[in-house]
């Protein structure tokens, strides 16, 4: 497929810094992008949340902005704009989740008896602390913290809203601060 005469006058309006034209530019191809995002993610078994499928968006979008648009002003208008954005957004993603798995990796020491031993030791003040809580923030501090479910998940099984998550945990650590310097 070939440029469209509506994505190149898109395409040069925003090389030209016209008013309005970027954001014209991410409403047309924000939904690709976002669409690239999740096929990437879905085809290496990766679960996106909201939160890091935005940062994977943004990240796309920065690199097309970069350098005066020095991404765009690469484009040889030999194929459709969307074409383009495909490969260059797939390019960014891959490259970030990449570089995000390495970092986790380089980030979590491998478990070691110790380790064990002391999660082993610690689990009964981290019940004894959840006991204090009320059933809804037990539960979602249990989801989190020991199942490792992300906030979609935890609003899933909860019935919470989705962005309410973050700030019951963040209640339920103080609680759990407070009463743990109690005793």
């Amino acid at each position: 497929m070939s440029l469209s005469a509506f994505d190149r006058e898109l395409l040069q309006c925003c090389l030209d810094r016209a008013p309005r034209a970027w954001q014209n530019f991410v409403d047309r191809f924000l939904g690709l992008v976002i669409h690239v995002a999740n096929h990437v993610a879905e085809s290496r078994g990766i679960r996106l949340d909201q939160a890091t499928r935005d940062d994977l968006v943004a990240e796309v979008f920065l690199v097309l902005v970069a350098d005066d648009f020095s991404v765009l002003r690469k484009f040889r208008r030999n194929c459709s704009l969307a074409t383009y954005l495909t490969v260059i957004s797939r390019r960014v993603i891959i490259r970030r989740l990449n570089t995000a798995k390495n970092q986790l990796a380089a980030a979590v020491p491998p478990v070691v008896e110790d380790d064990v031993l002391k999660r082993i030791e610690n689990a009964e003040e981290v019940h004894k602390l959840l006991s204090q809580l009320d059933e809804r923030e037990a539960t979602v501090v249990r989801l989190y913290h020991l199942e490792g479910k992300s906030y979609q998940e935890i609003s899933r099984v909860t019935g919470l809203a989705e962005n309410s998550i973050g700030p019951v945990l963040t209640r339920a650590r103080a609680k759990m601060r407070t009463n743990g310097q109690k005793e």
